[in-house]
């Protein structure tokens, strides 16, 4: 049986960023939500097909899956899956933009 339940920041420097936003700040509380549901369900956002995956990911990270979550006002939080173990899985997050620069990151314009 697999256990669902952790979300990690893909690095220090991104948790750093999500720690300095302001405890009122929308995003904080809805990044704060998606970490909720992600504990929940690794599965609960959108699959990326793999043809769609941005080569940066790819090249620094090594992503082999990618994930969105809808979050208020058109922005999108993106996050990989990995097994750490057995039993284990983790949603990695990589990143979170408005719409514009999510569109940007993805080429859909």
């Amino acid at each position: 049986m697999i256990k669902i339940g952790r979300v990690k920041f893909i690095s220090k420097e991104l948790e750093n960023n999500f720690d300095a936003l302001s405890e009122k700040d929308f995003i904080k509380k809805s990044i704060r939500r998606a970490i909720n549901d992600l504990k929940q369900n690794a599965f609960c956002g959108v699959q990326i097909p793999k043809n769609l995956i941005p080569e940066i990911y790819i090249k620094k990270y090594g992503i082999i899956n990618l994930w969105k979550y809808d979050l208020p006002n058109a922005w999108r939080l993106v996050y990989s899956i990995t097994q750490e173990n057995e039993v284990e899985l983790i949603s990695v997050i990589l990143e979170w933009f408005d719409h514009k620069t999510y569109e940007r990151r993805f080429h859909y314009n």
